[in-house]
């Protein structure tokens, strides 16, 4: 028996019967019919190859769909569209900065010290109870912990205006909070602390990375400090920030009595403009250090870390 006149494949000699029919398989078990005692009919293989096609194309089609959902996935993952899940909500952090780690002579061994983010200090007017409609500034800030353990944050912030000779603590404004909060967090997902409420829970421990690779984002907590008393007509100002270490130093002061400095950080900032215009967008930021300081008033006394050295004592137990 000579091969099949449509699929060119040798046909297996099989007839049916009552039909007198001579059949060929092909390749994917579709049956090639051949010629009927009464004449040629249609030619089965030809519609076999085409669904046969069709099938190979379709498929070919849903993996290519396939191959480029999952680019796209893994493409905005590696750019953090979809972070990993307990992430922070990507809100409002324009004009935000990390202030990073600057070791110091001072640093006595074994201290740790958190991370600290932060956005340029921003002014709103707000009805303060008892006070009447005040410019109140505040600093937005995150901290957060890659020291191992969990780390108590007490803050104390400090507005130091150098042209003026003054410096300011922050103060708990719950008004001035909460219009903060319809600003900065209007849906409240980050839980705007302030520095009383921050101070109830330790700063979680985050795990960002394993080796090089990123296995988490940082657990931020989110706070404000707030003043209502700056100096309108200062323009030159540092905000010191308190807390962020357990890192002290003891020094001789000029009266020969020793002074406690505690690990600081210092953001410097100037203010474009007089005292008749008070705006945000004013605000440029200068740089920041960490320093070790006192936080009493009147205004901070700075160590000079290039002469800390000189003037420090033993180690002493922690105050």
């Amino acid at each position: 028996m000579g091969p099949c006149s449509l699929c060119d494949l040798p046909r297996n000699g099989t007839r049916l019967p009552n039909l007198g029919l001579s059949l060929a398989l092909t390749a994917t078990g579709e049956v090639c019919y051949g010629r009927l005692r009464d004449g040629e009919l249609e030619k089965e293989t030809v519609r076999a190859r085409w669904r046969n096609r069709e099938a190979a194309r379709r498929k070919k089609t849903r993996w290519s769909m396939t191959g480029r959902i999952t680019r796209v996935i893994l493409i905005a993952a590696g750019i953090g569209i979809f972070g990993p899940a307990g992430a922070q909500p990507e809100i409002n952090r324009f004009n935000e900065r990390t202030a990073a780690h600057q070791p110091s002579p001072q640093d006595r061994e074994g201290i740790w010290v958190l991370d600290f983010h932060f956005k340029d200090p921003r002014v709103m007017v707000v009805d303060i109870p008892g006070r009447g409609r005040k410019h109140v500034w505040y600093l937005w800030y995150q901290v957060s912990n890659n020291t191992g353990e969990p780390r108590p944050f007490v803050p104390d912030f400090i507005w130091v205006c150098h042209d003026e000779n003054t410096a300011h603590h922050d103060q708990v404004l719950p008004a001035a909070q909460a219009e903060i909060r319809r600003v900065e967090d209007p849906n409240n997902l980050l839980d705007i602390k302030n520095s009383v409420t921050i101070t109830k829970a330790p700063i979680p421990v985050s795990k960002e990375f394993e080796g090089d690779m990123r296995v988490a984002f940082p657990k931020m907590v989110t706070g404000v400090a707030t003043w209502d008393d700056i100096n309108p007509r200062s323009t030159q100002f540092s905000i010191y920030v308190f807390g962020l270490s357990d890192g002290w130093a003891v020094t001789d002061g000029p009266d020969g009595k020793p002074i406690v400095r505690r690990k600081a950080l210092q953001l410097k900032f100037r203010r474009l403009g007089d005292q008749f215009s008070r705006d945000s967008s004013q605000i440029r930021f200068v740089g920041h250090q960490w320093v070790y300081a006192t936080s009493e008033l009147p205004p901070l006394t700075v160590e000079d870390p290039a002469t800390a050295s000189k003037g420090q004592k033993e180690a002493e137990p922690a105050p």
